[in-house]
């Protein structure tokens, strides 16, 4: 019974730092997500008061996007 007690106790244990480290990465997933979500709300306020930039979703705003009408 206390071999038993000692395994369970062992796994609890394993379960509580798990999930520690899942809610710490969770939490740092959260600010990046906040942080992305802020600036997309800046780029679309500053898209909408200056509307002869065109678009704001445009592909300037994806450095990596290649325009395939460009040569």
């Amino acid at each position: 019974m206390e071999k038993l007690n000692s395994q369970l106790y062992w796994q609890n244990y394993c379960i509580i730092k798990e999930n520690e480290r899942l809610r710490r990465k969770a939490q740092q997933l959260n600010q990046e997500n906040q942080a992305m979500l802020s600036e997309l709300k800046q780029k679309l306020a500053k898209g909408r008061s200056n509307p002869e930039q065109g678009s704001c979703l445009s592909s300037t705003s994806n450095p990596n996007y290649s325009d395939p009408s460009k040569p």
